[in-house]
């Protein structure tokens, strides 16, 4: 069967939903989609990217526990660079400043105030090896 997969819808430990929705608002710059108090758990998007910030009482079915790093692909260093700036300029937590890396990716890191990291690149090194520069 060749089925296509939809893009993944990360899980975020958060130890104070509140918190954390007011974070990703304000700081990284993400749509709060919706807020379920009692349950724990808050859908969270920007553009074609959605996740789930979910508290203890939410994972303790699961017993996931965090921190999690997410790696956020974008289409170029430029918007690497660009969204470090935002970032910045919003007192994200930066935990690194963007880099091209000799393995090919352009990258920098930021964080939550959980510890969760994202990892925000670009592969400049696959076109380089396929060609298509």
């Amino acid at each position: 069967m060749n089925m296509e997969f939809p893009a993944a819808v990360p899980e975020i430990p958060v130890s104070d939903l509140n918190r954390a929705t007011a974070y990703y608002e304000s700081n990284l710059g993400f749509t709060i989609d919706w807020v379920v108090e009692d349950l724990g758990l808050a859908g969270i998007s920007k553009g074609r990217c959605r996740m789930f910030l979910a508290d203890g009482a939410f994972r303790q079915r699961y017993r996931n526990a965090g921190p999690v790093l997410i790696w956020l692909n974008l289409d170029g260093k430029e918007q690497v660079d660009e969204l470090y700036r935002i970032w910045n300029i919003a007192q994200a937590k930066i935990v690194s400043s963007p880099e091209s890396k000799p393995y090919g990716l352009h990258e920098f890191t930021a964080a939550d105030p959980d510890g969760n990291l994202f990892r925000v690149f670009y592969d400049f090194a696959t076109p380089e090896r396929e060609g298509n520069c």
